[in-house]
């Protein structure tokens, strides 16, 4: 049975979930060398932002599949260690959403209306409402800087309190804001026009301390920022001192470079500053969420099947994934057959993407086709993770063309791969009740379903070739299933595939060479 550690506190929904498949060991606090003592044990790791998956700790993991992060936020996983062992990296990234959103609004009208300073007045005895007149938000500017799902959601509902909106995500789309009621805008001029600003980006090299003394010295003086995103985004020292000196009205932090949060100067400024302690999912009902999705993710992928929402599988959103499931598989089993037809040592894999299919994402299904293709020589050790990585290192150049004129099927994929033995390309498709079947071999058109075993053979086109196929694989006890053959003329070269209910034994595939007209014949094992 499986084993799953979880080293970060979850809610028990998430326990559940795993019990079900794999015996679960519940141990939070865990020292890294603990962690790194016991993880060899363990096939999946589930985490929330306490727990650092270093690269030690991803080389000493020897078994695990999978690392699960429940939350939006895996900047304390090495990811590119984990992609180049094959390990599956998730989150939640929909889980926490509304949660973080609605923290940013409150951070914001706190800030506006400065609430939790005018608490502690009167908590203290105290009647200081002339010390707290605040600011409204209504027709004020916000800008949103990263338009994801938390950002657009404040931005729904900041523009139904009737705010004006600018935005900056160089991922979006002119449109898509649109529909937002948000003004797309380079950064520099929603620093200069925005009354609020908040943040909603990843920590990233590009985007570590983005607010800096440059940038807060293009915002108006009345300007007040708030981070509920990540730490380090916001120079803390540069924005310390331009609260002090009045260069911006106030700030609103619920993360930090260093958490918890030590010494800073932070913690001496007054009613300008609101600080919270990491809240942004903190909600019963996001906790909740971000537990269950990573849980069935974890669960998923020990079961064999795909993760929904892996972070280091490059284009495989939840929404993608089900839509090109079906022909992901497709790619793999069209990888696997040519590799095998091809033999010996890749060189090029073209992918030609056919018809409707031309229009979709197309890199789920590279990744797929790579992935089979490579499972002959690499059995388990490859998987959505590394085929790239694993391909690219063996020297294999992939080619990706599109060609939408095909209109044979609404959807069909071609892969050809180039070889230490020669050229071998297979076309497949996906039938209406969603069945895979190939469709070409050599561009020698036939319709046959994929079974476990089966034999290819390339050979003249004249009377008795079938028959004496037959009658050998029956000298043998070998039973056809079902067969096939293609031909662009008459009495010209045939291809013909048997699907067969064993393997061939050991000397067969050297008698089918002997017979008078076969060219070429090859084994094959899905």
């Amino acid at each position: 049975m499986s084993k799953v550690l979880v080293s970060d506190s979850i809610d028990q929904a998430g326990i559940d979930i795993l019990s079900q498949v794999a015996e679960v060991n519940f141990n939070p606090n865990l020292s890294p060398e603990e962690l790194l003592t016991i993880i060899p044990d363990y096939d999946a790791l589930m985490i929330r932002s306490g727990t650092r998956v270093t690269q030690e700790v991803i080389e000493a993991g020897k078994q695990l599949k999978i690392i699960g992060r429940a939350g939006v936020g895996v900047d304390n996983v090495d990811i590119p260690a984990a992609t180049r062992h094959g390990i599956v990296v998730v989150n939640s990234p929909e889980g926490n959403t509304i949660a973080a959103a609605e923290h940013a609004l409150a951070m914001m009208l706190a800030l506006s209306r400065h609430i939790s300073d005018a608490n502690q007045s009167v908590k203290s005895n105290k009647w200081q409402r002339k010390l707290f007149i605040g600011t409204e938000v209504y027709k004020k500017t916000l800008g949103v800087v990263g338009l994801g799902k938390i950002g657009s959601h404040v931005a729904t509902v900041a523009r139904a309190m009737g705010m004006k909106l600018l935005g900056y995500d160089p991922f979006i789309s002119v449109e898509r804001a649109e529909q937002l009621g948000c003004r797309l805008v380079e950064m520099d001029l929603l620093l200069q026009e925005s009354d609020y600003i908040t943040l909603h980006i990843p920590k990233t090299p590009e985007t570590a301390h983005l607010i800096n003394d440059e940038a807060i010295a293009k915002m108006k003086p009345t300007a007040r920022i708030i981070n509920c995103a990540r730490g380090g985004i916001i120079d803390e020292e540069a924005l310390a001192k331009a609260l002090k000196e009045g260069k911006i009205a106030g700030a609103a932090l619920d993360v930090y470079e260093s958490e918890p949060l030590g010494e800073s100067p932070l913690r001496e400024l007054g009613k300008e500053m609101v600080l919270t302690p990491h809240l942004g999912a903190s909600t019963t009902e996001a906790q909740v969420n971000v537990a269950v999705d990573v849980a069935e993710q974890i669960r998923d992928v020990l079961l064999g099947l795909p993760a929904r929402s892996a972070v280091n599988i490059p284009g495989l959103s939840p929404n993608v994934i089900e839509k090109l499931r079906p022909y992901m598989e497709l790619a793999e089993t069209l990888g696997n057959l040519v590799a095998q037809l091809a033999g010996g040592r890749i060189e090029l894999l073209d992918v030609r993407l056919q018809g409707e299919l031309a229009t979709n994402e197309s890199q789920p299904l590279v990744v797929a086709a790579l992935k089979g293709l490579l499972s002959q020589a690499l059995r388990e050790r490859v998987n959505y993770v590394n085929a790239s990585i694993e391909a690219k290192e063996r020297g294999i150049r992939v080619i990706e063309t599109r060609d939408a004129s095909m209109r044979d099927y609404s959807g069909s994929l071609d892969l050809s791969a180039t070889g230490s033995m020669g050229k071998h390309s297979v076309t497949g498709a996906l039938l209406n009740d969603g069945e895979i079947y190939i469709t070409s071999i050599d561009e020698f058109p036939i319709n046959v379903p994929p079974t476990h075993y089966m034999l290819f053979t390339l050979h003249r086109d004249m009377p008795g070739i079938i028959g004496k196929i037959g009658s050998l694989l029956g000298s043998f006890n070998v039973n056809i299933a079902s067969m096939q053959v293609g031909r662009k003329i008459v009495r010209g070269d045939a291809v013909m595939v048997l699907s067969l209910d064993d393997p061939l034994p050991e000397g067969v595939l050297t008698e089918i060479m002997k017979v008078p007209g076969i060219r070429d014949a090859h084994t094959v094992t899905l």
